[in-house]
């Protein structure tokens, strides 16, 4: 296992977090953002991977270039 296969998996992992929809998924489980925010369990093991998977939400675009950068360099290099 190289680096680049740690980096893909955690590509693939960001790409996971960033497609989990709240409305649908989250918030009928409890890890709905708004009930962590006002009751100030931020710094809580749920509320630091809640800040996670919100933080992969805001960053759709960044992964959407890295996606396309990794298929290519797969394409490339076979």
């Amino acid at each position: 296992m190289g680096l680049w296969t740690i980096l893909e998996g955690f590509l693939l992992l960001a790409n996971g977090l960033a497609i989990l929809n709240e409305d649908r998924f989250l918030a009928p489980r409890g890890w709905s953002f708004s009930e962590f925010s006002a009751g100030g369990r931020t710094k809580s093991f749920k509320g630091q991977v809640m800040g996670l998977i919100y933080a992969t939400q805001y960053m759709r675009v960044p992964l959407i270039l890295l996606n396309a950068l990794c298929i290519t360099l797969k394409l490339v290099s076979g």
